[in-house]
């Protein structure tokens, strides 16, 4: 086993090795899995050594979790930031055991993700809004990156502009882990990349290879993306809080409510369990369910 390390020390080694450099996280991810660890800090001491962190010690930070008035999604969140530090402590060979093992989680209700309909994807597409100065050509290309390829949007960001084949219509994306996988390109999303391209501005050096550029040459941040996702929504008065990720699970559900296997949906979102993927089932069990009272109502 190696030799003893610092607590502080080993959470610093996990974010930047670990979530960041091995499994590719989403700056969200990393962002909120290290305040959680800090919180733990706080609670066990920065120099404690990790050998002394005991079951019980956890348990009393998720504790004060709860007594602080956090929620069962965020003590859960918690939990998983815990247990995943250890298991990380176990394969590096800091400890011998992960006294984050045998944590309880608490119980959370199932949410299933509301999305848009066919016809709301339809009219936001065909004519994207865009805040005045932004561009009308790149809005699209991301929206119909973003519905017609099921990204995730730390996916679309880091596109680069070689990673999209216009002749094999696919485009190669990095997502969790750094797993690369190969994504069809719908006829849309090519034409809106192509007339994007066709009036992309010059990039800065540093984001030369990039794909979707701000305004200053840069690479789009994933905040950007959320921004002109929410605007678009706005400008068409959508029911839906719409965000990136709403237009993933509209690719699923729709790929799904057509037909799709779900085998092929999971490959194309890039999901290592099935699990995930048959969420969307519970979607369309849920929305066949709306159909239905809707059409007994029509009746009575």
């Amino acid at each position: 086993m190696s030799p003893s390390m610092p607590l502080a020390a080993l959470v610093e080694e996990f974010l930047r090795l670990h979530l960041q450099g091995e499994r590719n996280a989403s700056p969200h991810t990393v962002r909120n899995y290290g305040a959680d660890l800090r919180q733990l800090l706080e609670v066990l001491g920065a120099e404690a050594a990790i050998e002394t962190v005991t079951l019980n010690h956890l348990r009393d930070y998720l504790a004060r979790s709860f007594d602080a008035g956090c929620g069962k999604a965020t003590v859960a969140r918690h939990r998983a930031a815990v247990r995943s530090l250890f298991r990380y402590a176990v394969r590096q060979g800091y400890l011998a055991d992960s006294p984050a093992r045998l944590l309880a989680t608490p119980k959370l209700a199932r949410h299933l993700p509301e999305i848009p309909t066919t016809e709301q994807l339809n009219q936001l597409l065909d004519q994207p809004a865009t805040d005045p100065g932004s561009s009308p050509e790149r809005d699209r290309a991301i929206l119909e990156l973003l519905y017609g390829c099921g990204l995730r949007v730390s996916e679309l960001v880091g596109l680069n502009v070689r990673d999209l084949d216009f002749d094999q219509m696919l485009v190669r994306t990095i997502g969790k882990g750094r797993k690369e996988r190969l994504v069809p390109c719908g006829r849309k999303a090519a034409e809106a990349v192509r007339a994007y391209l066709a009036v992309r501005p010059p990039a800065a050096p540093s984001a030369r290879a990039a794909l979707l550029l701000n305004h200053r040459g840069g690479r789009l941040t994933t905040r950007s993306v959320g921004r002109i996702v929410k605007a678009a929504a706005r400008a068409f008065g959508l029911p839906l809080d719409l965000h990136p990720h709403s237009l993933r699970h509209a690719f699923a559900s729709h790929l799904l409510g057509e037909g799709a296997d779900l085998r092929a949906i999971q490959e194309m979102l890039g999901h290592s369990s099935l699990a995930t993927t048959q969420r969307y089932t519970r979607t369309e069990i849920r929305q066949l369910m709306e159909v239905y009272d809707r059409a007994m109502k029509n009746v009575k």
